[in-house]
């Protein structure tokens, strides 16, 4: 690789690994053989008094070099592994001849293992006087100037390795990431749920209203198109027999990326089988306060400073109901030419009017969920928006569906789920006529029609945004700050 107009800490960088390579040692060992990690150090010498040496209790440890104070004959240097970090004491003249020259080729960032004793040093510091030291990654890229945290964002997401490596906090979002998952998965696999795969390449693609990602199979000689959605493969499990499956996987919506949305995203989607959206709300609620108490103790979290309530039961509000309270209209009496006043007025920014259920739709989204902080469960949607669900029992014009809000976001979605064949077909034969105005309309399906044919029970389902509630149980603010690796426009 060419140096030619090298940053000069990269350049000086670059010198040491010569002069290590130079001196026999190799700066890239293939492996290193630890007894112990930062975090279990820090455990089980918690009890050490000030001054106290523990000579006979010998660590091997292994990290990244986060700070170095060179005193000369010695030096003091801070590692950094998964579970936290260490300092460590080295006397240049008590290490092994080849281990003294590499010490003294080390920079800040390289990974380096060691093996020493525990003492607590006279400031009251916990530390490892060290006796042997190998380097095993010669790193040349510099670390950033700011090694509690980067404040550049757009370095951040772009360069996720450094924010993990200067940033603690920004680790234990993505630990708790993790762990919110696992209780998500605990859960269902109490009540007897089983996990289950679709297919993220998919010929027809279907389950939401959304643009797909394209892409060509050469050897079929045939169009496919990323997952957008799990819902009609999972449907087709519940008419094989399966009564409860759920997934954790990768949709994929070629949409617009703000605060929200990122064009890859998380989606737990679980069906069961002879039950409602009644029944499922119930469950959701649940569901929602027991990963908060597991993750964060408590069913109460605070959000960008304002707390939000998952105890149950949440608030029940319906679409129409809403836009009453927070509008001040009853879009039920209104005529069409008069909702596409209201929408208008409301800022919504169409030329000419939709359907009656559409038009609700957006009056509801333009006026009402900016209120909705704390958890609310939104009922009763028009079913010119619903084309996969069930008819409501006692609302004509309207399904059996609820989407749960909280801090502003939509947060899930749920349905009692259409079962009736004919009605299927006539729904997603409408959607198909859409489709020449409107791009995110839903493609028939034949395949999944014939599942329906074949009979599914009675069956209520989920889906949840996995980064939402992410967002929310440690409180960042942009979906980009919980996934690892977010969209972004390549640089020039």
């Amino acid at each position: 690789m060419s140096t030619e107009k090298e940053n000069p800490l990269r350049a000086e960088k670059r010198k040491k690994l010569a002069q290590l390579r130079e001196a026999g040692i190799d700066p890239f060992p293939h492996t290193f053989e630890k007894t112990h990690t930062c975090g279990e150090i820090i455990a089980a010498h918690s009890d050490l008094q000030t001054g106290e040496k523990r000579e006979s209790t010998v660590v091997t440890l292994a990290g990244r070099i986060m700070t170095f104070r060179d005193m000369g004959k010695a030096a003091f240097f801070n590692i950094q592994d998964q579970t936290g970090r260490m300092q460590i004491y080295a006397r240049i003249q008590e290490l092994p001849e080849q281990e003294a020259k590499a010490f003294k080729l080390v920079d800040l960032g390289d990974i380096v293992g060691l093996t020493g004793f525990v003492f607590k040093t006279q400031k009251g510091e916990l530390s490892i006087h060290i006796q042997r030291f190998q380097i095993l990654c010669k790193t040349l890229e510099p670390l950033p100037e700011k090694i509690h945290g980067l404040q550049d964002v757009e370095i951040k997401y772009r360069h996720r390795h450094l924010d993990l490596i200067s940033d603690p906090d920004s680790r234990k979002v993505f630990e708790s990431r993790t762990k919110i998952i696992k209780a998500f998965r605990s859960f269902l696999d109490k009540r007897g749920f089983l996990e289950v795969e679709t297919p993220v390449l998919q010929p027809i693609y279907g389950g939401a209203s959304a643009n797909p990602f394209k892409t060509h199979h050469r050897a079929l000689d045939m169009n496919l198109y990323m997952k957008i959605s799990p819902e009609l493969y999972l449907k087709r499990l519940i008419v094989g027999g399966f009564e409860k499956v759920y997934e954790i996987g990768k949709n994929f919506r070629n949409e617009g990326i703000d605060r929200s949305h990122n064009p890859e995203f998380t989606m737990l989607e679980f069906y069961e089988a002879y039950t409602d959206y009644n029944y499922q709300m119930k469950q959701f609620e649940e569901m929602i306060a027991q990963v908060a108490i597991e993750v964060t103790g408590s069913s109460k979290v605070m959000y960008q400073g304002k707390e939000i309530d998952f105890t149950p039961p949440w608030r029940r509000l319906t679409v129409v109901d809403g836009i009453r309270e927070y509008a001040g209209v009853d879009v039920e009496k209104m005529d069409t030419a008069e909702l596409l006043a209201l929408v208008r007025k409301l800022g919504g920014d169409i030329d000419k009017p939709l359907s009656k259920g559409e038009m609700i739709a957006q009056a509801f989204e333009l006026s009402v969920e900016e209120h909705l902080w704390q958890p609310t469960f939104i009922m009763d949607h028009p079913v010119e928006i619903s084309p996969l669900t069930k008819a409501h029992r006692t609302k004509k014009g309207y399904v059996e569906r609820f989407e749960p809000f909280a801090a502003q976001m939509e947060i899930g979605n749920a349905y009692t789920e259409l079962n009736d064949p004919e009605e299927q077909y006539e729904r997603l034969a409408e959607q198909e006529k859409k489709r020449v105005v409107d791009e995110e309309a839903q493609p028939m399906d034949h395949d999944f029609i014939h599942a329906i044919d074949t009979g599914m029970p009675p069956t209520g389902g989920v889906g949840i945004g996995i980064e939402r509630i992410v967002m929310i149980l440690t409180d960042r603010p942009s979906i980009r700050d919980i996934i690892f690796f977010p969209t972004m426009k390549i640089r020039d």
